[in-house]
């Protein structure tokens, strides 16, 4: 099992860039699938942005070519860079882990797929 503690989030205005973090602890961070999620008041949680376990990346539509996942295998952080904010991007944002994802992470379907949650970081633009 992981345990999942997200950080970074804050109020930036429009245009401006925040780095979330998710630092992963517990089970072997690299047999996961993790994930980035996230839930602005009175909408259904969204997928952002996944990474599998061979290293693949997935941005969400929503947010390509602003977005940029990474990770450190050394520090098992999990990484998501986002540029350009914009005030639709206001949401909580959780980080997760699945050990086997089947859907795009823009699914709606996605989030039932992870087993594992942070307890979320608040973005506000």
């Amino acid at each position: 099992d992981v345990q999942l503690v997200e950080s970074g989030g804050g109020s930036v205005q429009t245009g401006g860039s925040l780095r979330l973090s998710c630092a992963v602890s517990g089970d072997s961070y690299s047999s996961y699938y993790m994930g980035w999620f996230r839930q602005a008041a009175g909408k259904e949680r969204e997928g952002v942005a996944q990474v599998d376990v061979d290293g693949t990346t997935h941005i969400a539509d929503s947010v390509k070519g602003r977005f940029t996942l990474s990770r450190d295998n050394t520090k098992n952080i999990l990484y998501l860079q986002m540029n350009n904010l914009k005030p639709e991007d206001t949401a909580m944002y959780y980080c997760a882990a699945a050990l086997m994802v089947t859907q795009r992470i823009d699914s709606e379907f996605a989030q039932y797929e992870y087993t594992n949650w942070g307890q979320g970081t608040q973005v506000t633009v």
